[in-house]
């Protein structure tokens, strides 16, 4: 074989930037987010097994705490992980608890120091 010919059927090795940016996306949700409300589908299936089937309630009302998981499921994913930014939740959660802590002032807002005695 000559040269050319061996040069003919050589790979060809190309930079690409072929890296993921995105988490992708599943049944409209971003990224994981699917995990948790098949997390809560489950729960909610098992409890509403359990109540209709080992407790013997009537299917409406097992149905109404059963559906309570799937729920707030969709709830936390929905309103405090779609679309935000990452930590958004956990950040929102500490501020809940914690307080908003400490800071740069905001534009407009002056704070004086008051003294403590009179002299």
């Amino acid at each position: 074989m000559s040269a050319s010919a061996n040069t003919k059927y050589e790979l060809r090795f190309t930079e690409t930037n072929s890296a993921d940016d995105s988490t992708g996306k599943t049944w409209g949700l971003e990224g994981n987010l699917f995990w948790f409300v098949v997390g809560g589908a489950f729960v909610s299936v098992i409890t509403l097994l359990l109540l209709f089937s080992v407790r013997r309630w009537s299917l409406p009302s097992a149905l109404i705490p059963a559906v309570i998981p799937l729920g707030l499921t969709l709830l936390y994913a929905l309103t405090l992980r779609q679309g935000k930014p990452p930590g958004y939740d956990t950040d929102l959660f500490e501020s809940w608890l914690k307080g908003l802590g400490f800071g740069p002032e905001h534009p407009g807002e002056t704070t004086q120091a008051t003294p403590t005695h009179d002299v």
